[in-house]
């Protein structure tokens, strides 16, 4: 009898126990693999998502990858709304690499990324459920000879409603396996629905607070051995010279890798290849970027700006529109690299064996980790293995794929096993970052309708000999053309290091356009009032606005501008405004410190303030009750955030704009008491535990 390997056996032990083994090795022995299916009990696969055992087990062949976002609880309970079965009777279980079978349907391949996961397989996962409990229910209607619309389906259990006859999932499993896959299911109608937009306590949670969640970095083998890297910090650069005899001298480490761009120390642990790393003497050659800067980058950026380019939509003539405008703005708006920073370092574990190789890490993008590993190995694409875990956070990051092609390369010179892990510094001196952004914003405006012009870099290229930004090796498609001077923002030599996240060449042009749009609108409207105005320059507020700061009342739309700009935001039908009113709020609310009354970008002098209102102020005793006046004092959300009886009494001593309602004026109604008597009458109101008094306590 031939011998049965360690592997083969433990192949054979997962595929008896009637569940899917996402790990399976193609090139099992057949011996053992034939007896495996004769011992092994039914199970109910009716897609590539769902496989019900003869235990009842629901099974969910999870496609998408779990970084914090929620993925492995919202999928689920789209499974689970249509199959009729509770949230906590669903399993998950890591979809091997698979583009025929898993593929995003807004991608084309097996990826998670741009927030898509519910929006992509909303209707899939719904129907995968709907077709098993469809074909569960007919299993069971033909058990028991009756009409399948008699038969309903809840939490696992298919009821024959005439008579209460029950059998559960796992029962009708084997029977349900021999029937076909309908064609077409019906849905539920959303007001049918039980567990979609219900709140829903996270299936991942448990695992990650008792440590049994298994991320990339946690990976254990047999013999497995640490690498950590320290690769070009120039990109394009090589190893020059190495020196690493004090490296080999460190207790633990065993092998030093060089390749062209980067050396690996591998030792028994991360410690002990860190001190290896730090003891290793390299020169690096720099390479053709040996001068590349940032600035260099933001240079030309700035270039490509002045320069024509295509223009992605237009509507009128805006040239035209801002020269003719009366008043005019032009405004830079930049947005620096950055970096992913995820919590869990990067990490990948391989190991490469002269006919197979298997890969262990967190991917966004398992098929194109298994054919870059493929690649860099020589191997078919059947003899990659790629075990996929959760992800300690990825933004983006993980939806590149150099970290694995750079650990296959490392293992391919090592013996056995080997988890490389980038030390922090590494992982934020190499990661894929952020495109650096330069917009330049003109605008025009006036009485008429404004005209504006965003001029910036293409997020995304049409030139497929420009590998721009968010253009990684052919995988993005061009949204539109760009401008003739975007080259400048590529990285020569090696543009993977750049890449655009998801919305981000969207977002900063949005935010570019609202932020000159705002500023355009309250230059224009603070111009206005200041032609109102007595003298040249001179920014008054409304009298509703100064009533409303001075008695601190708040209203409907009074939310977003933060409690002081009252039914003022309420008046205007249009939302676009509300930016703009609070803007324009803020010109008139008190300091919170006593500092003065902000006015713009300065603090104007309450003396200043006289004379530039239209109406007086009216003061905060004027027409209210004791109780009315006590409460205000007392919520912080009215007295500019003050939430302790001392934080009043001091601003109420020392803030310029209290003190100027004792100062004479015309047409200002004199306060009952001195400032000192309010003062002292404040002090033992504070002492006696702030009470206010009850049923109004009259008017002041």
């Amino acid at each position: 009898m031939a011998r049965v390997s360690r592997r083969q056996f433990l192949t054979a032990g997962a595929a008896t126990g009637g569940g899917l083994l996402l790990g399976w090795h193609l090139d099992a022995g057949a011996r053992v693999l034939a007896a495996a299916a004769k011992a092994r009990p039914p199970v109910f696969a009716p897609n590539a998502f769902i496989r019900i055992g003869t235990d009842g087990g629901v099974t969910l062949i999870m496609n998408q990858v779990e970084m914090g976002q929620g993925t492995y609880t919202s999928m689920p309970m789209l499974l689970a709304e249509e199959l009729e079965v509770g949230l906590d009777q669903v399993r998950l279980e890591h979809a091997p690499p698979d583009d025929k079978l898993y593929a995003n349907p807004l991608f084309g391949d097996q990826e998670t990324g741009a927030s898509s996961s519910v929006r992509a397989f909303y209707e899939p996962l719904r129907r995968a459920g709907a077709a098993a409990r469809t074909m569960l229910v007919a299993a069971a209607a033909a058990t028991w000879n009756v009409d399948p619309a008699s038969c309903r389906a809840q939490k696992g259990v298919v009821t024959h409603s005439p008579t209460g006859r029950t059998l559960t999932y796992g029962a009708l499993a084997d029977k349900a396996a021999r029937l076909p896959v309908p064609a077409q299911v019906t849905l539920k109608d959303p007001k049918d629905f039980k567990l979609i937009g219900t709140p829903a306590k996270r299936l991942d949670t448990p695992a990650k607070v008792n440590g049994t969640a298994q991320f990339g970095i946690d990976v254990r083998l047999p013999g497995m051995k640490i690498a950590t890297v320290a690769a070009s910090p120039v990109l394009g650069g090589k190893v020059a010279s190495l020196d690493d005899s004090k490296a080999k001298a460190v207790k633990g480490v065993r092998q030093i890798v060089r390749l062209d761009d980067l050396v690996a120390v591998v030792a028994d642990n991360m410690w002990a290849a860190k001190q290896g790393l730090l003891a290793l003497a390299i020169r690096w050659d720099d390479g053709p970027n040996a001068t590349l800067s940032t600035a260099d980058v933001v240079q030309g950026l700035a270039a490509a700006t002045q320069t024509p380019g295509v223009v992605a939509r237009k509507e009128g003539d805006a040239a035209a529109a801002i020269a003719g405008a009366p008043t005019k703005m032009e405004a830079v708006y930049q947005v620096p690299f950055l970096a992913h920073a995820a919590m869990e370092p990067i990490n990948c574990t391989v190991h490469v064996r002269p006919d197979r190789c298997e890969v262990w890490t967190g991917s966004q993008v398992l098929t194109r980790a298994q054919a870059t590993a493929a690649r860099v190995t020589g191997l078919p694409l059947e003899k990659v293995v790629v075990h996929n875990h959760y992800l300690g956070g990825g933004f983006g990051r993980r939806l590149e794929f150099d970290y694995v092609t750079q650990a296959v390369r490392i293992a391919k010179q090592v013996d056995g096993p080997v988890k490389v892990i980038w030390t922090r510094e590494e992982d934020i001196q190499h990661d894929v970052y952020r495109p650096y952004y330069y917009d330049r914003v003109a605008a025009g405006g006036g009485r008429a309708r404004p005209a504006d012009r965003v001029d910036a870099p293409a997020r995304r290229s049409g030139d497929p000999c420009a590998l721009l930004a968010g253009r990684v090796q052919g995988r993005d498609r061009p949204r539109w053309v760009g401008r003739g001077g975007a080259p400048t923002l590529r990285h020569p030599r090696d543009p993977g290091r750049v890449r655009t996240p998801r919305g981000a060449g969207a977002q900063h042009r949005l935010l570019a356009r609202r932020r000159s749009h705002a500023q355009h609108v309250r230059d224009r409207e603070l111009h206005r009032r200041a032609r109102r105005g007595r003298e040249a320059g001179s920014r008054r507020v409304s009298a509703r606005a100064a009533q409303q700061v001075a008695a601190g009342q708040g209203g409907a739309g009074s939310r977003g501008a933060g409690g002081w700009l009252g039914p003022a935001a309420a008046c205007r039908p249009r939302p676009r405004r509300l930016a703009t009113l609070q803007r324009l709020g803020q010109l008139s609310r008190p300091g919170r410190r006593g500092r003065g009354v902000g006015v713009g970008r300065g603090a104007r002098a309450p003396d200043r303030l006289r004379g530039r209102l239209r109406h007086p102020l009216s003061m905060l005793w004027e027409g209210r009750t004791k109780q009315q006046i006590c409460e205000q004092m007392k919520d912080p959300a009215r007295n500019g955030g003050r939430r302790t009886g001392q934080e009043v009494i001091e601003h109420m001593k020392v803030d310029p704009l209290v003190l100027w309602a004792w100062t004479p004026g015309a047409g200002r109604t004199t306060p009952p008491l001195s400032h000192e008597k309010f003062v002292q009458a404040l002090e033992a109101w504070v002492s006696a535990g702030m009470p206010c008094p009850k049923g109004g306590g009259g008017t002041q």
